[in-house]
């Protein structure tokens, strides 16, 4: 186990254990098959497998270098990302503008994505203190972000390879159970080129930094590729050497949200 970081403030101790709401899934895998577009059915599919699989991420967060500073400021990344007219002042290689860029294209918004999580998330049970809610909710923000460092798109094939690299990032088997949808229900092939693409986007989370403690708002001007390395995310092309899979087909469409 890692040492603890000697410069944290003082953390509020672990909530009560949570377990896995096996019905909560059921029910929310049901509406998700029978509506994909429903992507609060995805926070609620998540949300119920996690377990305790936040708290460890929390844990993880807290080993972290800049753990402390960030707890202690506490930024906004919700603020940062919700002024794309802010981020589309700067360089047009940097990773900011190329969010705002991905953002305008897809016709999204920072505060979309906290509806659906709001629909379909964790806003049940005891309250969280400050430093786990503020953790979480920052978490919740980054998804668009993880999508243009990592250059998976919206499209199914985009969205399935994500969770794979995110299920690497944060080990949420509600993630996981996913992506073996996803595997289960894509195409298949003697060479097994779909779930061999969906390793490559777990190795790839898997091999990256902890993504839940950067600070992101610090990478924001930076050129997009330093980003990337700066987070250990490999470019898409040597991740993904016969590149990045882009596609709409009907078994690709049944095979994630």
């Amino acid at each position: 186990m890692a040492a603890a970081n000697p410069s944290l403030p003082r953390v509020a101790p672990p909530p009560p254990p949570r377990k896995v709401e096996w019905g909560r899934a059921r029910a929310a895998l049901r509406r998700l098959i029978d509506d994909p577009e429903r992507t609060e059915q995805v926070f609620e599919l998540i949300d119920a497998l996690a377990g305790n699989a936040g708290e460890r991420l929390f844990q993880r967060f807290l080993r972290e270098p800049d753990a402390a500073g960030l707890l202690a400021r506490k930024p906004s990344l919700l603020a940062a990302l919700s002024d794309l007219s802010a981020l589309e002042q700067l360089p047009g290689d940097s990773l900011g503008r190329c969010y705002a860029r991905f953002m305008r294209e897809a016709d999204l918004s920072a505060e979309g994505l906290v509806e659906a999580s709001e629909e379909g998330g964790r806003e049940r049970g005891e309250p969280l203190d400050a430093d786990r809610t503020w953790f979480y909710e920052r978490l919740r923000d980054m998804h668009d972000l993880w999508h243009v460092v990592t250059g998976y798109g919206r499209d199914v094939a985009g969205e399935a390879a994500l969770l794979a690299f995110t299920y690497a990032q944060t080990r949420n088997r509600g993630i996981g159970a996913i992506v073996l949808a996803a595997i289960a229900k894509g195409p298949k092939s003697l060479d097994l080129a779909w779930p061999r693409y969906l390793l490559r986007a777990w190795r790839r989370g898997h091999r990256a930094v902890l993504l839940a403690a950067a600070a992101w708002e610090d990478l924001l001007a930076l050129p997009l590729e330093e980003a990337r390395r700066r987070l250990g995310v490999a470019p898409p092309e040597v991740a993904h050497p016969g590149g990045i899979l882009v596609a709409e087909d009907d078994a690709l469409r049944a095979a994630a949200p």
